[in-house]
């Protein structure tokens, strides 16, 4: 089978991989761009994630102002100074900066979230299951989907990424681990909004 040479480029630019695997990856598609690119992300996926063992400390500091009313500071990390300086790295923090500022998330990732708010959260749904009267054998499981809906956007990693309704940041975090060959950790944030106090 055929493939576009434009579709090989492409499929290139977008996962980071050399031209022979990207038209490997098309000719096994059948020519379906969407399908190999989804077949290579999930190859990307599984890598990233043996990638995720590995000590991230060297990293870069990004800021975001929009406006003169939403200012944003995030530290991203990697495992390398090398990779640090690349762009895609650069980029790559920004748009996690871009993120912070327009969805306000509270926490990094769901352990960050705090015991006593998790139990403060799960007895309200609580009292509000019991209080519709659910089945007890289903009330539990109502619990659990309302809390996790609760912290869903709240919790960065969670966050439907705002340039891709198709994937989450945690996702977006695992694609450019993939391209950029390192471990990279969000580590913290801090999100200030004019007039508005935490």
């Amino acid at each position: 089978m055929s493939v576009s040479i434009d579709d090989i480029k492409k499929l290139k630019e977008l996962s980071g991989i050399g031209l022979t695997d990207a038209k490997a990856a098309l000719v096994e598609a059948d020519g379906d761009f969407d399908k190999a690119l989804e077949a290579l992300r999930k190859k990307g996926m599984t890598k990233a994630e043996k990638k995720g063992d590995r000590e991230a400390r060297e990293g870069i500091i990004d800021s975001y102002v929009h406006s003169g009313r939403i200012g944003v500071l995030v530290e991203v990390n990697c495992e390398t100074d090398f990779v640090a300086r690349l762009d895609g790295f650069k980029t790559f923090a920004h748009e996690i900066a871009l993120q912070i500022a327009a969805m306000a998330p509270r926490y990094v990732s769901e352990a960050d979230i705090p015991a006593e708010e998790v139990e403060r959260v799960r007895a309200e749904a609580k009292e509000r299951v019991i209080a519709e009267g659910k089945p007890a054998e289903l009330a539990d499981k109502i619990v659990d989907g309302q809390v996790k809906k609760h912290f869903e956007e709240q919790v960065l990693l969670t966050q439907q990424y705002i340039k891709n309704d198709k994937q989450t940041v945690g996702d977006f975090l695992k694609e450019n681990v993939a391209i950029l060959g390192e471990n990279l950790i969000i580590r913290q944030f801090k999100r200030i909004e004019l007039g508005v106090s935490e």
